[in-house]
């Protein structure tokens, strides 16, 4: 079973970048995207033999996300559950059969960390939220997470220091996430890789550079580490700032 996970950074743009050949060619089974910037009905996208799901944000051409999925959920949920963090259209969760799928495009520090004390807040809520479906299913997370967890996860980690996405509090906060009983599945299978980056600033050619960032996931439930067959990043293909992630499991 695969799933991709994208952060398109507007949709609409990135329809008209390739989205559905590159859609295509990834053949997953769940593809969420983050970022999609809509509203609904601003954008007629179907793909055959797939059901989607969306939740779009109150604010016009801001945040939001999409799952894509060839299989059924039994249910489907939109955000925490907490009126402060559901109205950016942040969280979908599919309740499977066997699994909870939760794709999240996690809010970002923003500059000056003027958005820091929300994003602690929110890093806690979503843990709690985690956890909880846990209980009941195993959990595999996606999405843009908004933070780099180890100085190997970007390029310039000592000129990021108190940056957005790299600030002590956000990465400790990760962790936390980590030993509730997640596995972060890249470095499951390649614990000490680096330059593999899911994200690079379109100034100062630094994709071209491979001067990037890793801050799109797959975590999952301890339970299912036994059946993770692999984790990619899918740094090949175009559209968007980032690049597709990809886990396949049994």
């Amino acid at each position: 079973m695969k799933f991709i996970s994208w952060n398109v950074n507007g949709l609409r743009a990135c329809r008209d970048k390739g989205f559905a050949q590159s859609f295509a060619s990834l053949d997953a089974d769940f593809f969420c995207l983050q970022e999609t910037k809509l509203q609904q009905g601003q954008i007629d996208l179907a793909f055959d033999g797939y059901q989607s799901f969306w939740n779009y944000a109150d604010k016009k051409g801001y945040s939001g996300t999409a799952i894509f999925t060839r299989h059924a959920p039994l249910s489907v949920s939109y955000g925490l559950g907490i009126d402060q963090h559901d109205h950016e259209g942040r969280v979908i969760t599919l309740e499977m059969p066997r699994f909870y799928l939760v794709t999240a495009y996690v809010p970002n520090s923003q500059d000056e960390l003027r958005r820091l004390d929300y994003r602690m807040t929110w890093d806690d809520d979503f843990r709690r939220y985690l956890t909880t479906l846990a209980a009941s299913k195993p959990v595999v997370v996606c999405g843009d997470l908004n933070v780099a967890h180890r100085e190997i996860d970007l390029k310039n980690p000592s000129s990021n220091r108190r940056n957005p996405g790299f600030t002590d509090e956000e990465r400790a906060q990760f962790g936390r996430l980590l030993d509730a009983g997640f596995t972060d599945t890249f470095r499951h299978f390649f614990p000490d890789a680096t330059g593999a980056y899911s994200w690079w600033s379109y100034r100062f050619h630094a994709r071209e550079k491979n001067a990037g960032w890793r801050i799109d996931y797959f975590l999952v439930s301890d339970a299912l580490v036994p059946m993770l067959r692999s984790a990619s990043i899918r740094s090949e293909i175009f559209g968007s700032d980032h690049c597709p992630v990809e886990l396949v499991i049994d």
